[in-house]
């Protein structure tokens, strides 16, 4: 069996700890910014979407680095010099790597989203304090239509955007507050509300073997009424392989 060469080995493993080292801090500092931002940020509505945008990309991104950094240090702790072993451990260590890395995304993709909500929701219903100090009351959906403009409650039909309109009974101040709705509609370029739906969908030029098909959409505005049509690529067929 081949042996390594002691100074290269030493040499590796000192600067395999420093990247270890490097990483970790690194991943802290991401989770620690990220603690701060939410400690500093006071708005209700702006900790709702600085969580819903970033919260599960930001710990993603320190637990790679983290995953990462330990299968690095774990190469460091074996004093085996066979060159044999040395590509044995780099083997096994990716692989722990890839396994924790693929268990920590479906955690946060299928499982954290839920523990999300539950602040999400509590950020979005917790009540307002207005100007002067007061408590502000959350309008039913019957009762703020008042204080949305005719785009807006178009866009509250098309479910696109959900607004919350927060009102202070006694001075009369309101707050409105745009939340993302059940649906995707895209933004018209003629009203700039987002109520752009797709109406109808046509195949211009089925697909072969050999060249893409052509597939047509139809969009509708739910307010202005504005009409516009996007052409998309339809990727060719495959060719089924003889049997």
């Amino acid at each position: 069996m081949n042996e390594m060469n002691p100074e290269l080995l030493a040499s590796l493993s000192k600067y395999g700890q420093m990247a270890t080292y490097g990483l970790a801090v690194l991943a802290v500092l991401i989770l620690f910014g990220h603690l701060i931002k939410l400690l500093i940020t006071k708005d209700y509505k702006a900790k709702y979407d600085y969580i819903n945008m970033y919260e599960i990309k930001l710990l993603w991104r320190a637990s790679l680095l983290l995953i990462i950094a330990g299968a690095i240090y774990a190469n460091t702790l074996v004093s085996e010099s066979g060159m044999l072993w040395f590509f044995v451990r780099i083997f096994v260590s990716t692989m722990f790597a890839i396994i924790a890395g693929v268990i920590i995304q479906n955690i946060l993709k299928f499982y954290y989203p839920f523990y999300i909500e539950k602040r999400l929701k509590y950020l979005r219903y917790e009540p307002r304090i207005s100007p002067d100090g007061r408590k502000m009351r959350l309008l039913s959906e019957e009762e703020e239509d008042v204080y949305l403009d005719e785009g807006m409650q178009a866009e509250e039909n098309a479910f696109s955007i959900d607004y919350d309109v927060w009102i202070d009974e006694e001075s009369g101040y309101t707050h409105i507050e745009k939340y993302n709705g059940r649906l995707t509609a895209l933004k018209c370029s003629e009203c700039n509300y987002q109520t752009l739906k797709v109406t109808n969908e046509e195949i211009i030029q089925s697909p072969t073997v050999t060249e893409e098909g052509e597939l047509m959409k139809h969009y509708s505005c739910g307010y202005c009424g504005h009409k516009e049509r996007k052409s998309f690529s339809i990727a060719k067929l495959r060719q089924e392989q003889p049997a």
